[in-house]
């Protein structure tokens, strides 16, 4: 087989590179790795704390 390095790597071709095995394991990985590190890193976002549009509660009166 000949080695064809004038022809552009299209979706096709680099998927099916990735589904061979050694490959695959190495993609799995990427993709644990890489769903793992977002979810951490949007759990440590901090919520906005913006005021809702409902007024605050008005204080009860204090009795003497």
């Amino acid at each position: 087989m000949q080695n064809q390095p004038d022809q552009p790597i299209s979706f096709g071709g680099l998927l099916r590179w990735a589904i061979t095995p050694p490959q695959s394991y190495v993609v799995y990985f990427l993709c644990v790795v890489l769903v793992g590190g977002l979810s951490f890193y949007v759990g440590t976002l901090k919520p906005n704390r913006h005021p809702t549009l409902v007024p605050p509660p008005a204080s009860a009166p204090h009795s003497k």
